[in-house]
């Protein structure tokens, strides 16, 4: 994927780059029978309290409905073309099988427009290709990972990332995830051959921040400029330190070093090495 920039005509657009969308329809409308109404709540729950902040007031945007599950088993299916997703950092491909249905599936890297795709423990194993980690060689590139077996993908979803087949032993799968983290999921879990396409989106520039409140990102306020009823590091006169033993959020939890994480975790017995051991 190719990175444009622009002229600088502007302050802002010195540093703006932009996508090239090199491959993608910029002209197709997303596939009707593939799209739903999604309603934006601007970090509101059904009460209207804010329960995630800086968020709201985003472009209006409809939400396209991902194979994520790649259920369609043993039919190919023919790839009309590579579409822009307001919703993910990935691109998507829509996907024309024998029998007519279409659907959308996360593009990978060296996925066009006019190739073939397949989900089957006998598929071949190219990008776009889905199949049980069983069937998958060790050391192969994949991603949309299932943690459970016809759940639908859940890991290594968004632009160009990637994961590996490291170990297979006793119907359990080892994988390297994009952090690090060795993971064990089992092998009747499917997945995708190849890594995700749009690898360039993470070099993108915004440059403004007119472009980020169109994303839905509202501005963001130091604590120490606050007063000190909605911040624990407000109030005082002038700059002040923050008065206390270290930093922390709006709710007085420590905002550096501490652990969010359940200590009776679940899935901590699949976890073979963590993202953050040295």
């Amino acid at each position: 994927m190719s990175i444009k920039t622009y002229k600088p005509t502007t302050p802002s657009r010195r540093h703006m780059t932009v996508s090239g969308f090199d491959g993608v329809d910029k002209h197709a409308s997303p596939e009707k029978s593939l799209v739903e109404v999604l309603k934006g709540n601007a970090g509101r729950n059904n009460r209207g309290c804010i329960t995630v902040r800086h968020q709201g007031g985003r472009n209006k945007r409809k939400y396209r409905i991902i194979d994520f599950k790649r259920n369609k088993l043993d039919m190919p299916g023919k790839v009309l073309r590579l579409e822009y997703d307001p919703n993910r950092s990935a691109h998507i491909a829509l996907v024309e099988y024998e029998d007519g249905e279409r659907r959308y599936i996360l593009a990978p890297v060296g996925l066009k427009a006019g190739d073939t795709v397949v989900s089957s423990a006998k598929a071949d194993i190219k990008p776009g290709n889905a199949l049980p980690l069983a069937n998958i060689p060790v050391g192969t590139v994949i991603h949309n990972i299932e943690l459970y077996p016809g759940k639908g993908a859940q890991l290594v979803r968004s632009a160009g990332v990637e994961a590996q087949l490291m170990a297979k032993e006793d119907g359990i799968a080892q994988i390297r995830l994009p952090s690090g983290e060795y993971r064990k999921i089992r092998m009747n879990c499917m997945a995708t051959v190849g890594q995700v396409g749009n690898i360039d989106h993470a070099n993108i520039h915004i440059g403004k921040a007119g472009r980020k409140r169109h994303m839905g990102w509202r501005p963001t306020v130091r604590g120490s400029v606050m007063n000190p009823c909605d911040h624990p590091h407000g109030g005082g006169e002038g700059k002040c330190p923050i008065g206390r033993p270290g930093p922390v959020t709006p709710w007085g939890k420590p905002a550096l070093g501490y652990k969010t994480r359940k200590t009776k975790n679940k899935s901590d017995k699949f976890i073979v090495k963590r993202r953050n051991e040295k």
